[in-house]
């Protein structure tokens, strides 16, 4: 049994609405009529602007991790934390559910997300037939995360854990919460720039040709 895809039946699917319109005679830029988006057989400079938001990331991954996300003062003196500084107060203190729920949301989960697309982009550019399936699941996977990250209430939970308020006591975010937040901005970036048509372009080629 042949299959026949929109591309071949000369129609073009929106990428953000997955509605399929055919192309006018013309030749004009396209516009899907439902969403109004821009219309493409494939995102144009998709893998290369991908890697461009994924290196980005994973560069500001580390001070992320690694610089105070926050700063506080007081009469008592001054005290930097870190994300998993956090974490692990939280987790002495006996707030481990939360402390679990921070370290999954701050720390697994944006490298998680580094790593699926960075594994989506080398099968990509490697013509991979490998499970295109589950290569899409997992897309989909990190465009659902990205999409609903909520991530100012994780910062919030670690600011209230951490932070006595006190009078005179002065919290200012550091570093690392700037990183952070740019970490996760550039991973749903990369998310949207990458195209999951690309996927199932080596499967379609056999049949083609065949």
């Amino acid at each position: 049994m042949t299959t026949t895809t929109a591309a071949e039946a000369g129609m073009l699917g929106c990428h953000a609405c997955g509605l399929l319109s055919r192309p006018s005679a013309a030749g004009h830029t396209l516009e899907c009529a439902r969403c109004g988006a821009s219309l493409h057989v494939r995102k144009p400079y998709s893998i290369s602007r991908t890697w461009a938001f994924l290196m980005a990331a994973a560069i500001l991954y580390i001070p992320a991790n690694v610089l105070p996300v926050m700063e506080t003062g007081s009469l008592f003196g001054a005290q930097k934390d870190t994300i998993l500084s956090g974490v692990v107060y939280l987790w002495t203190s006996g707030s481990w559910p939360l402390a679990a729920i921070i370290f999954v949301a701050s720390i697994m989960v944006p490298g998680g997300k580094l790593l699926a697309l960075t594994v989506l982009l080398v099968s990509v550019q490697r013509r991979s037939s490998w499970n295109p399936l589950e290569r899409t699941k997992l897309y989909r996977m990190v465009e659902l995360v990205g999409r609903w990250s909520m991530v100012d209430i994780y910062v919030v939970a670690i600011l209230t854990a951490l932070v006595q308020f006190k009078a005179l006591a002065t919290i200012k975010a550091g570093p690392g919460a700037i990183a952070f937040g740019a970490v996760v901005v550039l991973t749903m970036f990369a998310a949207e720039s990458f195209d999951p048509r690309l996927i199932w372009d080596p499967l379609e080629e056999p049949q083609r040709h065949g």
